[in-house]
């Protein structure tokens, strides 16, 4: 993280895309990944889709962090998303392009024609970049309403949307949010939203920002209800019981009519800046980030003494376990200082009573079960190998619930001091996936994130299912979890790659989990940095 020069946020537009839909246009959305090494490709993030569109300018901005001294390469991919499902394999691909995050930040704005394979032009299809660097961290929260919109639907009222543009310092309008639309109603209150200062109006309170109240077409050809133009410093007059109401004008009817008054009222309810934290304000504010490791020990694994087995340790000294804790362990022992992990395995029949553990501590201490750094853990699974026997079922749930005692504990400080990151490395044959469903939504509350290294070859679904990345994970009774904190990577994909693909495959998540946590908790980081405007 140490390198990181600074944060990029990229905005995307594309033209001409392809025509995928009978009968309609393209609906599409843009997934911007990035090269982890050893032609593995990581996602790091994707727009909102944009229906019936082949002209899409989208909201959603892309962010990626900028090392100077690496070549990041990225693949920009455009899909026509016609389900609901979050993979993109199953959606018509309408072109994309690769390219380094170097190339887009020294160009003012990069247009490159998209291709559907290497030298296979997407027809007309072009896509456009442009780079800003984020350098401030606030954050606009607004709440805004409505009131005698005009009537623009044959049968129906008005499907009013709106959309926020500000100024560039070309004097081009760039949109920065578009609301949701609220159907059939003149009088409409939309959600609280966001967006980040920088992206809003750049830092500057006095950048003109124009608003635009449109009525939504299902065939993309929205309708305009009326605009008007303003700035940060006129919305932040809003607030408790006073809002700021402008006149919604619709520059046509305003010229063709002497009597036109306008056509609605948009309220600014409330409009409040505040500060958004990043993951290293809140490590270099003092978080302390403990690693705890639980191993599955069971008995499809396969006898250790035999080469085949997932836990034979191969002439070399090492097998897939191994590998997994050296690979995630070596980035995550940075960030805590006493470098002392617990470190616990489940599934096996322990000496001397021989009876099944789902969570014996592998140094055989239960009262003391940390290990010195990784390579402590690393010495005392070879040791304890020999010693049990592999045996089953395979239980998640007493290991999360163990690490979630502490993770509780922790929590009732109130403060941005302690997050921990439970590594489960597993042949995935989960046995308890209500009782383990349960504890991750439990856990889901605490400073706490889970990653699963499946190893071997088996079948993956439970995990992909605990993993939530298909929509939100929920509990047997429907409570869902209050945040997404389990990833879930098999280690098969990363047999040939280099070892820091993998760690940072899994650790991808971490940053944006610890920052949701205490975001949603409303803790600031222990020390805060000192804030500069810019």
């Amino acid at each position: 993280m140490a390198g990181c020069v600074s944060r990029v946020e990229l905005s995307v537009s594309c033209r001409s895309l392809l025509d995928r839909d009978l009968g309609s246009r393209s609906d599409p959305l843009c997934v911007l990944l990035q090269e982890v090494g050893g032609g593995q490709w990581a996602e790091l993030g994707r727009t909102e889709r944009i229906k019936n569109c082949q002209n899409p300018e989208f909201c959603k901005k892309l962010v990626v962090d900028y090392y100077f001294e690496k070549v990041q390469k990225l693949k920009f991919g455009v899909y026509d998303i016609d389900n609901k499902s979050f993979d993109l394999n199953d959606d018509d691909y309408l072109g994309g392009i690769v390219c380094t995050l170097g190339q887009v930040v020294s160009s003012s704005v990069f247009t490159r024609p998209l291709e559907l394979k290497q030298g296979k032009p997407a027809g007309k299809g072009t896509i456009t970049i442009l780079a800003e660097e984020i350098k401030d961290t606030r954050v606009v929260y607004l709440e805004i309403e409505a009131q005698n919109l005009d009537k623009k639907d044959f049968l129906g009222k008005s499907d009013p949307f709106l959309e926020f543009y500000k100024q560039s310092d070309a004097g081009t309008w760039q949109l920065v949010y578009r609301s949701e639309v609220i159907k059939n109603n003149l009088n409409p209150c939309w959600r609280k939203f966001s967006v980040p200062l920088q992206t809003f109006c750049g830092g500057d309170f006095n950048k003109p920002i124009k608003v635009q109240c449109e009525d939504h077409d299902s065939d993309g050809s929205h309708d305009l209800i009326g605009t008007f133009e303003t700035n940060l410093t006129q919305l932040q007059k809003a607030g408790g019981s006073s809002p700021v109401e402008f006149e919604c004008i619709h520059p046509e009817k305003k010229q063709k009519k002497k009597s036109y008054k306008n056509s609605g009222i948009i309220r600014i309810k409330t409009c409040k800046i505040e500060t958004e934290y990043s993951f290293l304000d809140y490590v270099m504010g003092g978080c302390q980030i403990n690693f705890t490791v639980g191993i599955d020990f069971t008995g499809s694994n396969g006898d250790p003494k035999s080469p085949d087995s997932l836990h034979y340790i191969s002439p070399d000294g090492i097998n897939e376990y191994l590998i997994a804790i050296w690979s995630v362990g070596s980035v995550v022992q940075d960030y805590d200082t006493d470098k002392l992990f617990p470190a616990f395995g489940f599934g096996a029949q322990v000496p001397p009573s021989w009876q099944v553990s789902h969570e014996f501590a592998l140094n055989f201490n239960p009262s003391n079960p940390y290990c010195q750094g990784i390579q402590g853990i690393v010495d005392a699974y070879r040791q304890i190998l020999p010693q049990i026997r592999l045996y089953g079922p395979t239980n998640f749930s007493p290991i999360i619930n163990h690490v979630a005692r502490f993770a509780a504990h922790s929590a009732q400080q109130g403060t941005a001091s302690q997050y921990f990151i439970l590594l489960i490395i597993t042949d995935g044959e989960i046995t308890d996936l209500d009782q383990t469903r349960q504890a991750i939504i439990n856990a889901s509350k605490l400073p706490m994130s889970i990653i699963i290294v499946g190893v071997g070859k088996a079948d993956f679904k439970a995990m992909e299912f605990l993993d939530g990345d298909n929509g939100v994970l929920k509990s047997l009774t429907g409570e869902p979890a209050a945040r997404d904190i389990v990833q879930f990577v098999p280690f098969r994909q990363f047999k040939n790659a280099p070892r820091e693909a993998l760690s940072q495959m899994v650790l991808s998540e971490v940053p944006k989990q610890l920052v949701s946590y205490y975001k949603w908790q409303g803790w600031p980081p222990v020390k805060p940095p000192e804030i500069k405007r810019v």
